[in-house]
Order: C-alpha cells, then structure tokens, then sequence
C-alpha cells in the first residue's frame, strides 16, 4: 500500500461548510485588513475558498454583504455595552460614557464601518436597539421622554461612537493642498487648521474624528444635558 501524504490528508479533510455567518466573518476580516475598497464578491469567494457562486445561496448580492457587515458591527457593539453594567440615577453620565466609548472601541477595530453604517437605506433593528438602550440609560437617570428626545438628537451618531462631520476636506483639493491659497480665500479656516494638531491615528475615525476632539466634546455635551436635567 502506497503511503499516505500530505495532499491525501487534505483530500480527506472535513471541508468547513459555507454559511451566511462564515461569509459575513469573511467580509468583515477583507474590510479590516486591506479596506473596504477591496471588497467584491469574487475577492470574497477567494477569502473562502469557493466559487462565486456559492455566496449567492447566503447573500443576496453586494448590498446584502455591506448589509451583514453592518449587523456583525452593531452585535459586537451590543455585547460591548452590555458589559459595561446597569444604569442608575446617580451614574447615568458614567455610564452613558462608558458605554459610548465602548461602542467606539468596536468602531476603531472596524475603521471602515462608520462609512458603511451611514450609507444604509434602512435602519437595523440593532441601531433601534441600541439606542433604546441609550433612552433607558437617560430615563434611569431622570430625563423626561421630552429631554430624553432632545437629547438623541444633540448626540446624534456620537451616541454610537463616531462624529459625522460636516466636511472633510479633499487633499487633491488645490485651495487644500497649497495652504497659502487657503489662507487667502478661507483665512478664518486656514488659521484654525493651522493650530489644531491631531497626532492620534490610533484613535482616530475620520476628519477631525480623534480621541480627544471626541471625548471633548461628548463631555460637553453630557454636562450640559445634566445641566437642563437638574433644572439649572
């Protein structure tokens, strides 16, 4: 009898089923080590292993995939806040940060995931959930279904760890590359540019989007909600 080698073993080998789960992990690891502009379809079958095909029995189409990534995201973000503990009336700031900044954490381990979020045309159930969640940690706290509301929309995507900024700035942009031409159209801009240094790009979501410009203002923003909470 023919000894047995390394490729018979292989042969051998259980081959691991494809499932939309399996996909979806896929993706989300292609996303995470070369960007999401290297995610396609025929790249992903490559990832698995298998015929294009295939992943059409468990994703209906591209759309569908950038859809699963979203809702892999959003778990790992609900398992995040949920080990950040109970609300209370004397800790909601607390724990309302600490809960914020656990879903960043889930957001800087997947850069490309804010940029996906937002261009969903639907609403995942886990975003409902997630900022229901959000609502109980304020209505613990003592916030009226009015302030509660009010206080969702000043938050706005920061309640999930990420700022949508209002621009950002294109570096093949001639005014942008040559910061004198800046200066001269834009002077107020230039001269703050100038000054803002961001030297975090580990923590760091986007344009303007680092670790402290973020905790900054979401400490600001939570001491003035407490502020319209106690009345004053």
């Amino acid at each position: 009898m023919a000894p047995r080698t390394d490729a018979d073993a292989e042969t051998e080998r259980p081959r691991i089923p494809l499932s939309r789960r399996r996909v979806l992990r896929a993706a989300v690891a292609i996303a995470d080590r070369d960007g999401l502009g290297a995610l396609t379809m025929r790249r992903l079958a490559q990832e698995l292993g298998v015929e294009a095909m295939s992943l059409y029995h468990h994703v209906a189409s591209k759309e569908a995939v950038l859809d699963g990534l979203v809702e892999v995201v959003l778990g790992e973000v609900m398992a995040a806040v949920d080990e950040v503990g109970a609300p209370s009336p004397e800790d909601w700031r607390t724990i309302l940060r600490a809960r914020i900044l656990a879903a960043r954490e889930v957001f800087l381990r997947h850069r490309w995931a804010p940029r996906v979020l937002e261009g969903r045309t639907t609403t995942s159930p886990l975003v409902i959930a997630y900022y229901d969640g959000v609502v109980g940690v304020l209505r613990a706290g003592g916030f009226s279904y009015d302030l509660a509301h009010r206080a969702l929309h000043v938050l706005g995507s920061r309640a999930l760890g990420f700022t949508q900024e209002l621009f950002d700035p294109d570096p093949g942009d001639a005014e942008v590359a040559d910061p004198a031409a800046m200066a001269e159209q834009f002077p107020n801009l230039a001269g703050m540019l100038a000054q803002a240094v961001h030297d975090d790009p580990d923590g760091t979501l986007g344009f303007c989007d680092d670790q402290f410009e973020f905790e900054f203002a979401l400490d600001l923003i939570l001491e003035g909600l407490e502020r319209r909470r106690a009345g004053g």
